[in-house]
This record gives structure tokens, sequence and C-alpha cells, in this order.
């Protein structure tokens, strides 16, 4: 049953990633963090959207600004080891409520539609690649900061996406070889790999929805993930 679960997980958020660009890791953390715990489900979450966003990246590099996405990856390659370090440092409990938490509080500001003064030029692409790492490594949910700097630097339509694509294979990347490979068996991979596959054809053939109906539907799942995940971790 848990299997099966995971791989609808994985489709749902594959399916959307592919339609906004972004939130794999926001509609996927949470659930996989429930079904297989803090550790194997953050790590196969960082595996899968580095995987999606590679597929996106193949037709959009060229509208990648590598100026601007060159400060960020930079500073979440320094923080990336620390958020990989705390997931092997901290209780399993504690690692829920934390990453149920930062869930809901990303969520809650991009929701808000916040501007940050501090999120602009290359201080704020610093700040934000730095925050972005951490939250990567530790809960999946590297995106929030990324995408409130992209607000706060103007970034819209298909430059967003592509700038989203090539940070999420790096940073995601980085996470994956900080923390190692998934310990799964084999036909657990071949149901992520094929969820994955079909989650992005699906994404791919939706057509007629808003970019704003689909983003609010990214960020209400993730919102509901992250209150479950926190739930949990104090009901435990």
């Amino acid at each position: 049953m848990v299997p099966l679960l995971v791989g609808l997980v994985v489709f749902v958020a594959a399916s959307l990633q592919r339609l906004t660009g972004i939130g794999f890791g926001l509609v996927a953390g949470p659930g996989l963090v429930l079904l297989l715990g803090p550790g194997q489900g953050v790590l196969l979450s960082n595996l899968a959207a580095g995987a999606i966003s590679a597929y996106g990246l193949a037709t959009a590099w060229r509208r990648v600004r590598l100026t601007a996405m060159l400060p960020l990856v930079g500073a979440a390659m320094l923080t990336v080891p620390v958020g990989a370090w705390l997931v092997g440092r901290l209780r399993e409990q504690v690692l829920m409520i934390g990453i149920g938490a930062l869930v809901v509080a990303s969520v809650s500001l991009l929701l808000a539609g916040v501007r940050l003064r501090g999120l602009r030029g290359r201080r704020g692409a610093l700040a934000a690649g730095a925050a972005s790492g951490i939250m990567n490594a530790s809960a999946g949910v590297g995106g929030p900061p990324l995408t409130l700097y992209g607000v706060n630097a103007g970034w819209v339509g298909a430059e967003f996406v592509a700038n989203a694509q090539f940070y999420g294979v790096t940073v995601n990347g980085l996470s994956v070889a900080a923390k190692g490979l998934p310990d799964m068996p084999l036909r657990s991979w071949l149901l992520i790999t094929g969820a994955v596959a079909i989650g992005i054809a699906a994404g791919s053939r939706i057509r007629g929805v808003s970019d704003t109906r689909m983003r609010r539907l990214v960020l209400g799942l993730a919102l509901v993930g992250g209150l479950s995940i926190t739930a949990k971790g104090l009901y435990a």
C-alpha cells in the first residue's frame, strides 16, 4: 500500500511541476515525509525533483540567466551540507516538526505575496540561495526562497520557469550528492521512475488552466501537507 501511495504522490507532484515549473518539493515533500519518514522522504523528493527539473531545462536552457543564477547556486553549495548534517543529527520527531513549520511558513509568505527588500540584488541572491540550500537538503522545500527572490527580481513567465529548472537541477543534485541515493528495492525504483515519467507526460498534455489557479493549487496542497507533518511530529 505504501509504495502505491508514494507513486501516487510523485505522479501528482510531477504533473503539477510540469504545469507550473515549480512545486514538486512543496507538494511531494510533505507526503513522502509522512509515508517514508524525514530522511528517505526528503531524499527521494530531492532526487525526483532534480530529474523533473532536468527534463524541463532541456527545452528552456536558452532562457536561463546565468549571471543572476550563479550567486544563488554558489550560496546554496555552501549550505546544502549544513542541511544534510541536520538530517543526520536531529531526531525524527524534531525533523518532522521543523519540516512542517518550514513548509507552512514558506507557503504562507508566498500566498500573502510578500515582497522583501532584502531579497534584491546580489545580497538578496546570496541570502535566498543560502536559505534555499539548507531548506532543500533538510526538508526538500528549497523552492520558496527562490520564488521570493524571483518575485522581487521581477522574473515573470518563461524566464522564471527556466531559472527555476536550472536551480532545481543543480541544488537537488548537490543535495543528493551530500546524502547519497535512497535505499529502495528495485521495484520501488521502477515505480518511482514510472510515476515521474507518467506525471511529466500528463502535465504536458493538460491545457486551458491558468498559471494562477495551478500555483494556488500547488500552494494549497503544500499547506495541507505541512500542517499534517507538523501535527504528526507533535503527536509523536
